[in-house]
């Protein structure tokens, strides 16, 4: 007969219970649980990976990738008062002149570890300020502006917040923290000139109703008028502002308006290429040459400049540049570091092709 008592089962632990918070998220400890370390550990492996051995390091990437896990950047931040995030304001994303910039602050931010987080304020009744308390509340390491914060009351919390701050595309003798720009008004004069010396008399602007677009055009039209360039009596070039953000059937219907109530224009100043491809567009339907009885110069040296029929000439601002230096200027101020050139004048050049 036999007697022994047959053996119990060996228990199977269930799962770990994963804890999550009231939002149902993730946690650090449901990573550590599936990884069969301590809380600590998982962080460690995590922040510091070189301070744990290569099999922790691989069971809690593993669990990582089998939770969907992804770190709470702000809880870490808080400890080192660093959130690796900049915010740049953008004045719309349709934009394409300002896509240079967007592009090179994404890549030269990510090579140093920040992240780019971005905003739309719009033209017309501009949301700034409201985006701008929005993202202070969010204490970012950086914020970049495109254009001159003009409100008063934007430039306090930026000042109160102590955030580095970088203005760009434009200049002046009192920004908030540090700026990199260019002259619009020596834009326009440096366009009125050019089209002057390649025997142009008649001249026109077709333009935007943002407030640098219009700084722009009026210094052209100044320039235009002391170079005699408009007709006796005339205080200003023949104009037609559109609502911004522009695009390309707003640059064909003005050039429309433009021709009939002053058919005389021998040359057209675009607040943008994107403006100045519809008047190419509208020129070549119209049957009208371009240059040679229109010379148009846009602004923004866009992709599709070059390969136009013809070849848009245009203003070119180093969109690249201004992104990458702006990019060094916050990550340096981040880190604690003098940044010595606080105002950049970046500048920009006229590039001659073929449609003036």
């Amino acid at each position: 007969m036999n007697d022994t008592k047959p053996k119990k089962q060996a228990a199977i632990a269930p799962p770990p219970r994963r804890s999550r918070r009231k939002n149902g998220g993730i946690t650090l400890r449901d990573v550590a649980a599936l990884a069969g370390v301590a809380p600590i550990t998982a962080s460690r492996a995590l922040n510091t990976p070189s301070v744990v051995s290569e099999q922790i390091l691989q069971r809690v990437k593993k669990a990582v990738e089998q939770t969907g896990y992804v770190p709470n950047m702000l809880a870490g931040g808080l400890a080192s008062r660093k959130s690796r995030l900049v915010a740049a304001v953008v004045p719309t994303i349709s934009g394409n002149v300002f896509l240079e910039v967007v592009q090179s602050l994404t890549a030269s931010l990510a090579a140093c570890g920040y992240q780019l987080m971005l905003g739309q304020s719009g033209y017309e009744d501009s949301r700034e300020d409201e985006l701008l308390e929005a993202i202070i509340g969010r204490r970012p390491d950086g914020v970049i502006l495109t254009g001159i914060m003009r409100s008063e009351q934007g430039r306090k919390r930026l000042l109160n917040s102590g955030i580095p701050v970088v203005e760009t595309w434009d200049l002046t003798d009192h920004p908030i923290d540090m700026l990199i720009g260019f002259s619009h008004e020596q834009v326009g004069v440096e366009v009125a000139q050019y089209l002057h010396n390649r025997g142009r008399r008649r001249v026109a602007t077709l333009s935007a109703n943002d407030e640098r677009a219009q700084r722009r055009m009026k210094a052209f039209s100044d320039a235009a008028i002391a170079l005699g360039m408009a007709l006796p009596g005339e205080t200003a070039v023949p104009d037609w502002v559109m609502q911004a953000p522009t695009n390309v059937g707003m640059g064909r219907t003005g050039l429309r308006e433009l021709l009939a109530r002053h058919p005389d224009i021998d040359a057209l100043f675009c607040s943008s290429d994107t403006v100045a491809l519809g008047v190419l567009t509208e020129a070549q339907a119209q049957g009208i040459q371009v240059p040679e009885r229109l010379a148009v110069v846009g602004l923004g040296d866009l992709g599709f400049a070059r390969d136009l029929n013809p070849p848009l000439t245009t203003v070119r601002i180093d969109g690249a540049k201004i992104g990458s230096m702006a990019a060094h200027f916050i990550v340096e101020r981040s880190q604690e570091r003098e940044v010595r050139a606080g105002i950049v004048d970046i500048g920009f050049c006229i590039v001659e092709r073929g449609s003036a």
